[in-house]
């Protein structure tokens, strides 16, 4: 699976074992940033996976920061992206059912690398539903049209 992922300073840490999991899982893993644990801003990182992500060039995103939070709101300004922050296997694995979430977003405070692998891969697994959940993803998307 093809897989953005980035962080800001308070999610690097996390993100690097995140992404060095993934990559040793065989999935194909682009890393938007940061670099390092130095300050900056989570919006200039959610942006370009959120972006990618809604443009089809990645089958899903992972973005980390402090809270999971402000990720989150950062790429759900961007239109055809649903990012979600989950903190159980069972948030994910929903998510991807009943809303066709395609960002993920964890907060480098609440949750560590197990765990976040435990609502990563199920977020990775899960096939979309469709039916009565299509319809309801639909209206989401006729929102963000009408909103821009």
């Amino acid at each position: 699976m093809k897989i953005a992922i980035a962080a800001d300073h308070a999610g690097f840490a996390l993100k690097e074992k995140v992404r060095a999991r993934l990559e040793a899982e065989g999935h194909e893993v682009t890393d938007f940033g940061t670099a390092s644990a130095e300050s900056c801003d989570y919006p200039d990182y959610a942006q370009p996976v959120a972006r990618e992500v809604a443009q089809g060039h990645f089958d899903r995103g992972i973005l980390v920061c402090f809270t999971g939070i402000g990720m989150a709101i950062a790429a759900n300004k961007v239109a055809g992206v649903r990012a979600v922050r989950a903190q159980s296997a069972d948030e994910a694995r929903l998510t991807r059912e009943h809303n066709n979430a395609n960002v993920l977003t964890l907060g480098a405070r609440y949750i560590d690398e197990p765990r976040a692998m435990e609502v990563i891969e199920p977020f990775l697994a899960t096939e979309f539903a469709g039916g009565r959940h299509a319809r309801r993803v639909a209206k989401i998307a006729q929102l963000e049209h009408r909103e821009s």
